[in-house]
């Protein structure tokens, strides 16, 4: 009990240091992560509360796993394609050209080959944890510079599997260094069974959970697949991270991306924020007190030499300078992959692990330099080109379309057909497992999820949206949704589609940019349709169904301004009779008397009628004046 007891206060400990801490630098412009790190340090080396900071760290790193995995949903196999330049380009240049000034400068002070390659390419690695939530912080995932560094980031993980299989070669007395032939079977089948998994077994399985309606299932299953996934790789001798990388992209093209996003997401932030406490927590003050002099001359170096070195490797590869800058100051530090890399190399006895202390110290602190770094390349860019250098890359478009549509029932079909049909991209949202299934039959993509939950509008790209059309067909699912949109996303154009003129009223209460009654314009054209079945010429129907839409608009602001009872004199109930044929002078007094009148109560005039009408010419055949006689 005294156990439970302790752990539960520890993490009340962890949730209160990590809110005050995060709000506190969050404020004063800092970041989130700088403040979850000065929290871990608060809590763990200074005062001492919490002890197991390795513990901590440990749990934190699902948080990389979650991170990865939701990158994964964002790339499709076609974007990774196009970023395949930037990935086996930039990316392995930086790790190679990193490693080797770096290790060949340790080989200099005295270590062994083997000591100086694996302390070379540990160090040539960047945070994938802080180079991310960065980006994403400032909204800058997508932009040029940002893919760059995910392109860089991206290989540096691929770049752990291989690092971490040749630590037993390296070790001086090692001697399990064979590759049993059963071992790569394993690594293949898992691979190949994580493949052909994502690509036919989990988008029927999770139309099943979906029809079923039960969030807490598609949480959980969401959960499922990526701590599975990550299993799976990692006992296959790859990373978890990676395991959840490749998960994620198998899954970039599923109708669910969007709900597997936003049920991810929590927990995804919730540990990454523990990640970074958890690398406070596991600072030690006594090396850093022993060794301060190596480490206040380190670190620096070695974010200024990363630093030089990308931003000469962009430029080289056709980057721009100011995307260069960028990226070479948000991954000129060292990263989390470097505590898993200089611990597995002391314990292969590769080093020592004083050494190994000394390294991971290094490492930290040049992460808790990085928002420093960061600062100083946006004050090196030039203003002046800042601009369009923060555009959209094409290659990111999906990320986000023009309009976002929820509910894709009759109505929504219809006004996805005229969107798409003008070559815009729309992100269709339902959440309706078998409506799904059905219009992917005819070739749309829409996502599964909830216009009425905020998780899965921020996941469906709400804020990179020009529009959003509510086309929902139940009143109340309606109103939730556009009252979800008004408090969170205030500043978006609002499109709705009203149940019934009282629906529309309380809708343009809510302030929409637009509304429509689902039945009025079909109402309309029937309508129209039917007047032209009964001999009705086509100008002179179309005259009449425009003057009953333009008196009910009118009628509709009447009411929005004193109130559904208001305007009921605008409303046609008995027929409009034609007036006789008569003489050509008695003809144009009628009209011109008339005209007031129906100007004032809403007639059909028709105000652009030929001069010849007015002055002499009888009106022949179903060519009639209309005047009201009866109140509308």
């Amino acid at each position: 009990m005294e156990h439970a007891n302790t752990l539960f206060l520890e993490i009340i400990l962890l949730l209160g240091g990590g809110i005050l801490a995060g709000t506190l630098f969050k404020r004063l412009g800092l970041g989130t992560v700088l403040g979850y790190l000065f929290a871990g340090i608060a809590m763990g080396p200074l005062l001492g509360l919490i002890h197991d900071g390795e513990a901590v760290l440990h749990i934190g790193e699902l948080g990389v796993v979650f991170l990865l995995f939701i990158i994964g949903l964002e790339l499709k196999l076609s974007r990774l394609w196009a970023l395949r330049t930037q990935i086996f380009g930039l990316g392995a240049a930086q790790v190679v050209v990193t490693a080797l000034p770096i290790g060949a400068l340790v080989w200099a002070f005295g270590f062994s080959v083997p000591a100086a390659a694996v302390i070379g390419l540990g160090l040539a690695l960047s945070s994938t944890a802080f180079g991310l939530q960065l980006l994403e912080e400032r909204g800058e995932t997508n932009t040029r510079h940002g893919q760059a560094a995910f392109s860089v980031l991206l290989f540096q993980d691929l770049a752990v599997v291989p690092i971490l299989a040749a630590l037993p070669f390296l070790a001086p007395y090692s001697s399990d260094t064979e590759i049993t032939l059963s071992e790569v079977a394993v690594s293949i089948g898992a691979v190949l069974a994580l493949v052909v998994g994502g690509r036919y077994l989990l988008n029927p399985l999770f139309r099943i959970m979906a029809s079923a309606g039960a969030r807490e299932v598609m949480l959980g299953a969401a959960l499922f697949v990526v701590l599975g996934s990550a299993m799976l790789m990692a006992a296959a001798g790859f990373s978890m991270a990676m395991g959840a990388f490749i998960a994620g992209v198998l899954l970039a093209e599923s109708s669910y991306r969007h709900e597997l996003e936003a049920n991810i997401e929590p927990f995804r932030g919730l540990l990454l924020g523990l990640f970074f406490i958890g690398v406070g927590l596991s600072i030690d003050l006594s090396v850093l007190a022993s060794g301060w002099p190596i480490l206040l001359v380190a670190a620096p170096l070695l974010m200024i030499t990363k630093a030089g070195l990308l931003y000469s490797l962009s430029r080289l590869l056709g980057n721009r300078h100011d995307g260069s800058v960028r990226v070479a100051g948000l991954l000129s530090q060292a990263g989390e992959f470097g505590f898993v890399i200089f611990s597995a190399a002391s314990a292969s006895a590769i080093f020592s692990s004083e050494t190994a202390s000394l390294l991971i110290a290094i490492t930290t602190l040049s992460m808790m330099l990085t928002p420093l770094s960061t600062a100083i390349a946006s004050r090196l860019v030039d203003r002046d080109e800042e601009e369009d250098e923060e555009e959209m890359d094409e290659d990111f478009a999906d990320a986000g379309s023009d309009v976002l549509l929820i509910g894709f029932s009759r109505f929504g079909q219809i006004v996805a057909q005229v969107l798409l049909s003008s070559g815009r991209d729309v992100t269709i949202l339902d959440s309706s497992a078998e409506r799904i299934r059905s219009a992917n039959q005819f070739g749309f993509r829409i996502f599964f999820g909830s216009g009425m939950r905020k998780d899965v509008l921020e996941a469906s790209g709400i804020r990179r949206a020009k529009l959003v059309a509510v086309c929902t067909n139940k009143r109340e699912t309606t109103d939730r949704v556009v009252d979800l949109i008004r408090e969170e996303f205030p500043n978006v154009k609002l499109y709705v589609r009203a149940y019934d003129r009282g629906h529309a009223l309380s809708l343009r209460a809510r302030g929409v940019d637009y509304e429509i009654r689902e039945t009025v314009e079909s109402a309309l054209s029937f309508g129209n349709a039917t007047l032209r079945s009964l001999g009705v010429e086509d100008e002179l129907s179309n005259r009449i169904v425009d003057d009953v839409r333009q008196r009910d608009l009118k009628r509709l602001k009447l009411q929005e301004a004193e109130g559904t009872h208001a305007g009921a004199d605008m409303i046609t109930t008995r027929a409009v009779k034609p007036e006789p044929l008569v003489e050509p002078h008695a003809a144009l007094q009628a009209v011109d008397d008339g005209a007031d009148e129906n100007d004032d109560k809403g007639g059909i005039i028709d105000e652009d009628a030929p001069r010849r009408r007015r002055r002499g010419r009888p009106f022949r055949g179903r060519r009639m004046s209309f005047r009201k006689t009866a109140q509308r």
